[in-house]
């Protein structure tokens, strides 16, 4: 268990998945968190993080900058910056930048599960979500 710590944004190590770019804030390896686990993610224009889940988890998204395609199962709407959604356990939803500059959201997610603090299953290739929007 940590007390806590401060960072600056320069302490912050940016990780590069094929989806975008992002900083963890909070997750058990980095801050002994136990409970949440909190990123920044960055999306270029055209980037995305195509249909996944958290098994056992819940996520919720809000947007900083940029507009971003969010799809929760099989319904989509556009969110700008100060918008957010709500996603409950084991449910699908995908992310896409709709911007022509950079998008960027922070995530949190709950409860921790591992050293990491999450897991994500990718399922853009199964049905129904690989029909859903051609990337």
């Amino acid at each position: 268990m940590s007390d806590g710590r401060f960072f600056s944004r320069g302490e912050l190590e940016w990780e590069t998945p094929y989806w975008g770019r992002m900083t963890w804030v909070a997750r058990p390896d980095v801050t002994g968190s136990e409970a949440i686990v909190v990123g920044e993610v960055e999306f270029a224009p055209g980037g995305f993080h195509n249909f996944h889940y958290h098994p056992g988890q819940e996520e919720v998204l809000y947007v900083l900058e940029g507009q971003v395609e969010q799809w929760l199962e099989k319904e989509h709407r556009v969110l700008g910056p100060g918008e957010s959604l709500f996603v409950g356990r084991d449910v699908v939803h995908a992310s896409f930048n709709v911007s022509d500059g950079p998008s960027r959201i922070v995530v949190v997610v709950g409860p921790c599960v591992g050293p990491e603090g999450y897991t994500a299953v990718e399922v853009a290739d199964e049905e129904p979500w690989k029909g859903l929007r051609p990337v």
